[in-house]
């Protein structure tokens, strides 16, 4: 049974909760091209719909990608660009786990121009039209947006980078995604909570955080990259952890409303 490329709730206040990364489907054409270390779908940002429901209760929209990562990165360039020139990274339609293992059991198998196009137009370009559509909907009325971009990732991944990562990894494009009150509100109530944290350091923010924060037109953006012990397993079956995710969402719902809060200030 396929499923819908991309689902959209829509919300009362100018709060889009963005997942781009939490999809777990992978069909069957490409799952059989992939190795068994790929179908696992470890790189999956799991279970952020379940940890932002406190952001569903405030009104909030959501837009999350249904399909995995390993069809195609919509938080990447559709023309493939790098993002991080220089450092280790995956690509747009990826070749590599985050543990450096090929997803793809016959290097043949990597998708060329022509599919890498292919899956641009069915499942990237889907993303972005209902992305785009949901932050004008609610510019038109509101006239201004906040979209948190919500990500995560696991702590350690030698292949990436070295160490373990901070609890906490805040994405502004070294401020240019989102208004100076907003950036100082995510970092307050990261820091005000008892996680590790750093801002615009490792992960400054992706093709979503990059391309869409405008905040001279209304639209701010802030990327949260979150270390998952904080609130799952990191091993299969990579389960919830209640216990963990509940002692990190007055630190979450705080960054979250907090920057809410200066928005609806701004404004």
């Amino acid at each position: 049974m396929t499923q819908p490329i991309v689902s959209l709730e829509q919300g009362s206040i100018p709060l889009l909760i963005s997942i781009p990364h939490g999809g777990e489907y992978l069909p069957e054409d490409y799952a059989r091209r992939m190795t068994p270390a790929a179908r696992k779908l470890a790189d999956t940002d799991w279970h952020l719909s379940r940890l932002y429901d406190f952001a569903r209760q405030m009104g909030a929209s959501f837009v999350r990608a249904n399909y995995s990562r390993y069809v195609i990165d919509v938080n990447r360039p559709s023309d493939g660009a790098a993002l991080y020139p220089g450092q280790t990274t995956t690509t747009l339609c990826p070749v590599a786990t985050f543990h450096g293992e090929p997803v793809y059991l016959d290097p043949a198998d990597v998708p060329g121009d022509a599919e890498t196009a292919q899956r641009v137009r069915d499942y990237w370009k889907p993303y972005h039209d209902t992305l785009s559509a949901e932050l004008q909907r609610l510019r038109q009325q509101h006239g201004h947006v906040l979209m948190w971009e919500a990500h995560s990732i696991a702590s350690e991944l030698p292949y990436l980078f070295e160490g373990r990562l901070p609890d906490l990894n805040i994405g502004t494009f070294s401020g240019a995604a989102c208004g100076p009150a907003l950036r100082d509100a995510a970092q307050a109530a990261a820091a005000a909570g008892p996680y590790s944290w750093v801002i615009d350091d490792r992960f400054k923010g992706g093709h979503i955080t990059r391309h869409y924060g405008r905040p001279q037109e209304g639209v701010h953006v802030v990327q949260l990259e979150m270390a998952q012990c904080v609130y799952m397993d990191e091993t299969e079956p990579y389960g919830y952890r209640e216990d963990l995710a509940n002692r990190l969402l007055p630190t979450l719902q705080a960054m979250v409303k907090d920057t809410y809060a200066a928005l609806t200030r701004k404004g």
